[in-house]
């Protein structure tokens, strides 16, 4: 039993630590232009890269782990499986930016010259998996509520 209230409450807090750190990465590409805003960047990228593993880790072990309803309840679920959908649809719109972003820390620890052209892209896709985090969000209550099961 509390095992179970600590992986929820730590789904549920990551939340509110995904959606600071992706919004304040998106802010700070939005006005990247040189090395100087580089750091911002990569804090607001750890602390995405933090929760991302925390959502996933308590996430998986919730669904999966024997804790909650089991897995075929999960399995079955309507909601779940568009959840999953729009997790990985998240996770597709971050590969580019988190392979630039592992390049840059590269170039940067080596004071090498770095692009910035795409990090406006990048704040904009940055943005719009705040959306579909925000309809996760919506998906995540209509299961606890039953519907669309």
């Amino acid at each position: 039993m509390v095992i179970r209230l600590i992986l929820a409450f730590l789904h549920l807090l990551t939340l509110g630590i995904g959606f600071y750190a992706i919004w304040t990465r998106a802010n700070a590409l939005k006005k990247l232009t040189n090395t100087s805003g580089l750091a911002e960047v990569f804090r607001a990228d750890n602390l995405w890269g933090l929760a991302s593993m925390l959502w996933i880790g308590t996430g998986v072990w919730r669904a999966f782990g024997g804790l909650e309803k089991g897995s075929a309840y999960y399995l079955h679920s309507t909601a779940f499986l568009v959840k999953m959908g729009l997790f990985l649809l998240v996770f597709l719109l971050e590969v580019k930016i988190m392979v630039t972003l592992i390049r840059w820390r590269s170039k940067s620890k080596k004071g090498e010259l770095i692009d910035f052209t795409p990090a406006r892209s990048f704040a904009f896709k940055s943005h719009l998996q705040l959306g579909i985090l925000s309809i996760i969000v919506l998906l995540a209550t209509m299961m606890a509520r039953g519907i669309w099961n």
